[in-house]
């Protein structure tokens, strides 16, 4: 739906101005005077327009994690300020620069100005903010402590994001240095190799089987790389296809949790997400059932996700949570004993905040572990790969030469 830039006066004949969605210009003016705003000028959005005419189909069109909890930030603080949520929203409009997030927030201050309450009306964008986000705002409507739940909003989402971003970026330097060493063998198999081979060629020497075997990966690369590239692409969007069923991402899930240290990453990585939401939506006072529900949604491994929904059956039936998840084999046993003496001592939500706290630093730890490992190990292998192509070459040259003594 377009968006439109307006200028008007208000009930009390004073300058105001905003965005507003709208399927036409007179349609805007309509909901404009709906609200008492009478318009002097209304043109659709610049951002709208370039974004409608240059947009590539599927890009351009997320809203990152980054974005979400820099909003959140922003309107904690207009909130705390003792703005109305209405104000607040309108302000958040001028200052959000992702033209989607941009236009929802629009659409999302309209509701709330025809009197649905901001949980439901974030509710309608169920892509952009889940039910932990919607439920959270809620019990800050409800208790009228919305500014506090914000700020709790606002902490959670950045503590995610900079942990996600922590993650992303100690492993974007080995898969740089993976491209690159994957680009370099492919240049000198492709390009390198078949011109030294024409040397061997003209001599009409037998070649040592290194030799051989080289020549042979570089012939079958120059014939078959047309084949290798769209298999490589179809496996890969295959192998994507069957991630998304629900057998797949259960299938998947169980085998990287399997997998040697980088699966005990994971596990850590889905447990302190489960510790640091489920203390979150308990401080803010919903009750543990529903906070197990949409845990359930948040952790993103089927495997935690499952413990998650039995200990929440169990509990329904007058059981503890921690003997259902450590039956369940997927938790660490600090996570458990935490979980247990935070529910003989009633301050659960406390305690599951510190074992988050403490797996968000183990995670980290673990990366930048994985990190210095990685980088002597691929800088070691791509120097013996270069390092046995040069000595499968360098032997026949040495025999050409002793052959001529």
């Amino acid at each position: 739906m377009p968006i439109y830039q307006y200028q008007g006066l208000d009930a009390r004949s004073k300058k105001t101005s905003g965005l507003i969605d709208a399927d036409s210009p007179k349609t805007a003016v309509q909901k404009l005077k709906k609200l008492s705003i009478f318009p002097t000028a209304i043109v659709e959005s610049e951002e709208r327009k370039k974004e409608s005419r240059f947009r590539i189909p599927g890009m351009g069109e997320r809203v990152s994690h980054l974005e979400i909890a820099v909003m959140t930030r922003q309107l904690s603080t207009l909130s705390g300020a003792g703005l109305p949520l209405v104000q607040c929203l309108n302000a958040l409009t001028e200052q959000i620069a992702n033209t989607r997030l941009k236009g929802v927030v629009a659409e999302v201050k309209e509701m709330v100005n025809e009197g649905s309450s901001f949980a439901d009306a974030l509710a309608q964008y169920p892509k952009i903010f889940g039910d932990f986000y919607v439920n959270m705002v809620r019990a800050g409507e409800q208790s009228g402590a919305l500014e506090v739940e914000l700020e709790r909003l606002a902490d959670f989402t950045e503590s995610q994001n900079q942990l996600r971003n922590q993650v992303v970026f100690a492993m974007l330097y080995p898969a740089v240095i993976m491209v690159i060493g994957l680009i370099v063998m492919v240049v000198m198999f492709t390009v390198v190799i078949p011109r030294i081979s024409v040397l061997f060629t003209q001599t009409k020497q037998t070649l040592p089987l290194i030799t051989r075997v080289m020549l042979i990966i570089s012939s079958g690369l120059r014939k078959f790389i047309w084949l290798i590239v769209p298999a490589i692409a179809a496996a890969v969007y295959g192998f994507q296809r069957w991630r998304r069923t629900p057998h797949g991402k259960d299938q998947w899930d169980q085998f990287v949790l399997k997998i040697p240290f980088f699966g005990d990453l994971v596990r850590k990585l889905a447990v302190s997400r489960f510790a640091k939401t489920l203390s979150t939506l308990l401080q803010s006072g919903i009750p543990l059932l529903k906070g197990l529900e949409i845990v359930e949604q948040v952790v993103n491994n089927t495997v935690i996700a499952r413990a998650v929904a039995q200990a929440k059956e169990n509990i329904t039936e007058g059981a503890s949570i921690a003997g259902p998840l450590k039956a369940s084999g997927a938790f660490p046993p600090f996570v458990i004993q935490m979980i247990a003496s935070g529910e003989q001592s009633g301050e659960l939500e406390f305690l599951l905040d510190k074992a988050a706290v403490a797996f968000e630093r183990e995670v980290e730890t673990a990366v930048n572990g994985i990190v210095r490992l990685i980088e002597p190990v691929m800088i070691l292998l791509m120097a013996s790969i270069v390092g046995l192509i040069i000595v499968s070459f360098l032997l026949p040259i040495l025999q050409l030469t002793q052959g001529l003594k």
